[in-house]
């Protein structure tokens, strides 16, 4: 399935049917994006409210004014564990070595945050209060795969 990814930054309106993430600790609505960071393109939580988007990297939550935002529906979110990729798992980006960063969200400090799920590392890493998080027991966003046919013979 093709994944809807609109820019925007900072001083645009949130797209239509923008997939809702959770909440910051604050109340504010947070939502699935991406964006470009030196060389990777990671998975971020979008808050319109803050007009930023902010990722986790290297330790750090950086805020971002430009960035991507996941479009559409059929999304469901589903528990994993420990870097598990499920089948129909969606890829939000890649690190510059090319190794796909999955779309994650866990609930910390009162919040539910997404970030990105990093195979290699076996957990999912969310930006909060100005730092990278290991989450190590999270949800991971699938997509819908659509109707399954099956053949019958009659």
């Amino acid at each position: 399935m093709a994944h809807t990814w609109i820019h925007s930054d900072s001083y645009s309106s949130l797209p239509p049917s923008a997939v809702f993430a959770g909440n910051d600790s604050n109340g504010d609505a947070i939502y699935v994006g991406r964006t470009l960071c030196n060389g990777d393109q990671v998975p971020c939580k979008v808050i319109p409210d803050k007009n930023a988007a902010f990722l986790p990297y290297d330790g750090r939550e950086i805020p971002a004014t430009s960035y991507e935002v996941l479009c559409g529906h059929g999304y469901t979110w589903v528990p994993s564990v420990g870097g598990q990729i499920l089948p129909h798992a969606v890829i939000g980006g890649r690190t510059s070595d090319g190794e796909p960063l999955y779309i994650g969200r866990a609930n910390y400090a009162g919040s539910i945050t997404p970030g990105k799920v990093h195979p290699s590392h076996n957990c999912l890493y969310i930006g909060y209060g100005g730092r990278e998080v290991r989450v190590d027991s999270y949800e991971i966003l699938i997509s819908d795969p659509g109707p399954q046919w099956v053949g019958v013979a009659i």
